[in-house]
């Protein structure tokens, strides 16, 4: 039996999520076809198969978290080459190895998660449509409907080509088939009244059961278990200290553009204080000051917590990041985001406001030293000139690692960055 391990997926991503495999044991295969969907911390792929031959074990079913490096299917090539069996995980877990010379398929270079065809037999294809039981669907949208509990064979397909899209899902899952009315049972009859007893009282009545739990215990995976571990690892390394401050943005003018002034104002903050752009590495005792600005955006998701970025946000016109900004957004929501948009942003930014609270001691990911969070606006009474107005305020919050900003850095970035939010334009 010739075992196939699972390949990187993504750039030092530890293990994935089987969504479901495509084929079943003793399916014959050719190179490169569909095999299984895999759910990372960064997207929903599809493992291609390494080998032409038959499937004879699956290392995991549906649900099942596989280490990278680790068993994933065996196969019988019939070229009479076999691989030891698996040591008992017990013995010895299953750890990224490196790939030894005459392992066929892990002598491959790693090619990681890309969009689009590759000439390796080791590809990951995201976002690829196949055709499942008869059904047109790509994995993000078959790992949705395995979420929500939808039958795809249910759903009607609206996309092109016939393709089960996520909206397809959603409405699925918003309007399922009625349920079947339960039986009616029969009413007890009543119990004869007993007679009353003369020598003695009805016994008390006995205590109340103490309160059950009502949900039920569901195991973190995907984006949310990679958000635990990367968030656990920053609370523990970095020297959080957060300062907060309120924009005035009275002087904008119709139409302003929230997210854009916010990312222009970071730019600002960074060419007072440089050092706050910055990546700092405590292991070695170094620091890099960037000379341009990508941003680390924080986008809220079902899934769970992704931090995408915007590139040269420092030199951008406002269409550019508004356009930049959209396609994000989009790539996000429908799980393609390309694998670079995942990494070496300079500095971040939440902008939690747009569903509720004003200020929040946002959490800073390594090697980044500094993050902004925009809280709810609000119009608030100020005095000005002796009189009254009202002026739109915006809260803003700053987090930044004190083992290499001082209070005054932190201090000087955020006015700059008031200063700059209350300009018209």
């Amino acid at each position: 039996m010739k075992i196939f391990k699972l390949p990187d997926l993504g750039e030092g991503l530890p293990d994935a999520e089987i969504v479901e495999w495509l084929v079943a044991e003793g399916d014959v295969l050719k190179t490169d076809d569909p095999m299984v969907s895999m759910e990372t911390a960064k997207a929903v792929v599809e493992v291609p198969s390494p080998f032409d031959g038959t499937i004879v074990k699956f290392f995991g079913q549906a649900g099942d978290v596989i280490e990278t490096g680790a068993p994933l299917a065996g196969f019988d090539t019939g070229d009479g080459s076999d691989d030891p069996p698996p040591a008992p995980k017990e013995e010895a877990p299953a750890k990224a190895e490196t790939p030894a010379a005459d392992d066929k398929p892990a002598a491959r270079a790693d090619t990681g998660t890309v969009v689009g065809a590759m000439e390796s037999s080791d590809r990951v294809v995201a976002e690829s449509v196949s055709n499942v039981g008869g059904i047109k669907v790509t994995p993000a949208v078959r790992a949705l409907a395995r979420k929500l509990k939808v039958d795809l064979a249910r759903v009607t397909p609206t996309g092109k080509d016939g393709v089960v899209t996520r909206a397809d899902v959603q409405a699925a899952a918003d309007n399922p088939p009625p349920a079947a009315a339960p039986a009616a049972r029969p009413s007890p009859a009543p119990a004869p009244a007993a007679a009353p007893s003369r020598a003695r009282s009805a016994p008390a009545a006995p205590p109340p059961a103490p309160p059950q739990a009502t949900g039920e215990w569901e195991n973190i995976r995907g984006t949310r278990r990679t958000m635990a571990r990367i968030m656990s690892k920053a609370q523990a390394e970095v020297v959080h200290t957060t300062l907060m401050d309120d924009a005035d943005l009275h002087a904008w003018t119709y139409g302003q553009d929230v997210t854009v002034r916010l990312l222009r104002a970071l730019w600002a903050g960074a060419l007072v204080e440089p050092g706050l752009n910055a990546w700092y590495d405590s292991e070695k005792g170094m620091r890099m000051i960037h000379k341009g600005m990508d941003v680390g955006m924080a986008v809220d998701t079902p899934d769970g917590l992704f931090a995408a970025a915007l590139r040269n946000v420092h030199s951008s016109t406002p269409d550019e990041v508004r356009g930049a900004l959209n396609r994000l957004k989009d790539n996000v929501r429908n799980r393609a985001i390309p694998q670079e948009d995942l990494k070496d942003y300079t500095i971040m930014l939440s902008n939690f406001g747009v569903y509720a609270g004003r200020y929040a001691t946002p959490i800073i990911t390594p090697p980044c030293v500094a993050i902004i969070a925009a809280g709810k606006s609000r119009h608030e009474v100020v005095p000005v000139l002796g009189g009254m107005e009202v002026h739109r305020i915006m809260p803003l919050s700053l987090s930044f690692d004190h083992r290499c900003i001082t209070g005054g850095e932190a201090a000087r970035f955020l006015k700059a960055m008031l200063e700059d939010l209350g300009r018209p334009e």
